[in-house]
């Protein structure tokens, strides 16, 4: 599919309402392997990579990166569909979704959003001395794990990257995000997905734009909240917000998963998307 000047790849299986995958970052299509099968049978699905990811023509050196570029992208995509579709969003993709769903409600049905990294919420995207500070006072468990994710992880894996060790900035953001035993159980066909997708401006979080509470406040649309049991403290602290903030939720906590539910397990995920979908879906009679 060609769009906003650019092509991107994608998988389109089955039939029934539009459901469009949205993956997240060191990722791209592979991601929804274990998904797009089961999910067909009932929906007609899409699983596209993102600009710049595998198999996409990649980021030229220089070229800005943006989030809203890619809001814009997903945005020309379902427009390309049949709107309204139900849409699920991972890490990145989690909260390109949610920007989404502020942006322009009317075309979605539903929503599934698996732990948005959306620090932005509270604090700016290098945050200062005083916008920490304040927010211990409020919420210290957000703030203490903002803190932590940035010192351990951001920090140190833009330097590397910057120094031109990216294996060693892989290892030290993949621990922080997935935790250091989901990381190292990583196949190498995954650590391959990694480092095909390695992009710093996704990866360090410079281009996360502002999400407003009241904006999100006001997104009606059913949504269902996905976190992995055995993720980092800070995916639960954030995705507890957007369940107190967003009007319409349901939380799900997936059992013996890291912060990629989907392919950690992927039975128990796709059983509560599918029932989740099927609650909002108005052609329920297709194969």
């Amino acid at each position: 599919m060609r769009v906003n000047n650019y092509e991107f790849k994608r998988i389109v299986e089955g039939n029934g309402d539009d459901l469009v995958l949205v993956h997240g970052s060191t990722s791209d299509y592979r991601t929804w392997e274990k998904q797009i099968g089961p999910f067909s049978q009932r929906f007609r699905v899409t699983a596209y990579s993102r600009r710049y990811h595998w198999p996409n023509e990649p980021i030229a050196e220089g070229e800005d990166y943006s989030m809203k570029q890619h809001v814009e992208d997903l945005q020309a995509i379902i427009e390309k569909s049949d709107p309204p579709v139900h849409l699920a969003g991972h890490s990145y993709g989690g909260f390109i979704c949610l920007l989404l769903a502020i942006r322009s409600p009317r075309l979605l049905k539903s929503l599934v959003v698996s732990e948005p990294p959306v620090i932005t919420l509270f604090v700016s995207n290098r945050p200062q001395p005083g916008e920490l500070l304040r927010l211990f006072l409020s919420r210290p468990g957000t703030a203490w794990s903002i803190l932590k994710f940035g010192a351990g992880a951001i920090e140190p894996a833009t330097k590397l990257i910057k120094a031109g060790k990216t294996d060693k900035s892989i290892d030290v953001f993949g621990k922080a995000t997935l935790g250091k035993e989901a990381y190292e159980n990583l196949s190498e066909a995954r650590m391959n997905q990694v480092r095909q997708n390695l992009i710093e401006k996704e990866l360090t979080g410079s281009g996360f734009p502002g999400i407003d509470k009241e904006d999100l406040g006001q997104v009606h649309i059913p949504t269902l909240l996905i976190a992995g049991e055995k993720s980092p403290r800070l995916f639960h602290h954030l995705l507890d917000a957007v369940d107190e903030i967003m009007p319409q939720t349901k939380k799900y906590i997936v059992p013996e998963a890291s912060h990629i539910s989907q392919e950690d397990n992927p039975e128990v995920y796709n059983r509560i998307v599918i029932e989740f979908i099927e609650k909002h879906t108005t052609r329920l009679d297709v194969m």
